[in-house]
């Protein structure tokens, strides 16, 4: 008996949530994939499952142990994969997170443009404004914001967007428009994810913390809450671009706009990138260079 018996099985069933789902997967029988992931949890001398007539779900042993299988499946694969050399197409499972609104807008349909060229791929694309752990849960990339800490991480800077800080003409008509940082505090304040607002003066970058009349953690929803004019927002440029050009939206203290931040495309930190994530990698960077986000 091998020691990767079950290990096949047990992450089919684990990402279907099914049992029949993971056997049509796999080529096997039903009851043969149950019979394996038995003997698995029958070595292991724990429970990774649990079976109900109508779902399966994972115990906390069992989530801990998808993501290392996960790992192991997908090095398996790639060192299959480096001794043909006239095949390097992106195959196995790429588990990617973004942000929600960005994710939506720009990369899920940049990732399904890369799965029609590529029908091996599996892709689970998880939207979610959560900054996950990748190593921890087995992600393999990540579209991540701004300044980056974990070393962990490698990181390929794919394209830069604006913080703009903006209000609604009825509302500049009824309270009239902050003339420095320093008028921001007697207005409403619009808050989304992030709570710290940035700017830059005197040549050096400074954050406020204003004590939001407003605050909900989707951007599209602050954008909204600003165009109907309950106060001043500060947002990425892609939420307010369309806002701005319309005239619902003003921008103001232009000359106090913080620095440009990046849009990185994040993974761990292997000796060796596997072909998926290199090429996800350029042909999002690609894509979103085209696009002029």
């Amino acid at each position: 008996m091998s020691r990767w018996d079950g290990i096949d099985e047990f992450t089919a069933v684990a990402e279907q949530a099914s049992f029949s789902d993971a056997a049509r997967r796999l080529g096997l029988s039903t009851s043969a994939v149950s019979r394996e992931i038995a003997r698995l949890e029958d070595r292991l001398q724990t429970r990774l499952l649990h079976r109900t007539t109508r779902r399966v779900e994972l115990t906390d042993a069992g989530r801990e142990f998808l993501a290392r299988c996960r790992r192991l499946i997908d090095e398996r694969d790639e060192a299959l994969a480096a001794i043909q050399p006239d095949d390097h197409a992106p195959r196995g499972l790429l588990r990617m997170t973004c942000s929600v609104s960005y994710g939506e807008r720009f990369i899920a349909p940049a990732v399904n443009a890369f799965a029609r060229q590529y029908p091996e791929l599996r892709i689970d694309l998880d939207l979610d404004n959560r900054l996950r752990d990748m190593v921890g849960e087995g992600y393999d990339l990540a579209i991540r914001f701004g300044h980056l800490t974990d070393s962990r991480l490698m990181a390929r800077r794919l394209t830069s967007r604006s913080l703009i800080l903006c209000a609604s003409p009825d509302y500049l008509s009824r309270r009239g428009a902050p003339r420095d940082l320093s008028e921001i505090a007697s207005h409403d304040t619009l808050s989304g994810s992030s709570q710290q607002w940035r700017f830059t003066e005197g040549g050096r970058e400074v954050t406020l913390t204003p004590l939001s009349r407003w605050r909900c953690n989707s951007g599209t929803a602050v954008l909204d809450a600003a165009v109907q004019g309950l106060g001043l927002c500060q947002l990425p440029d892609f939420y307010v671009r369309e806002a701005l050009a319309s005239g619902q939206l003003v921008s103001l203290l232009d000359e106090q706009r913080p620095p440009d931040e990046g849009v990185w495309a994040v993974h761990p930190h292997p000796r060796h990138v596997p072909p998926k994530v290199r090429a996800m990698i350029d042909w999002l960077h690609d894509h979103l260079s085209q696009q002029g986000t």
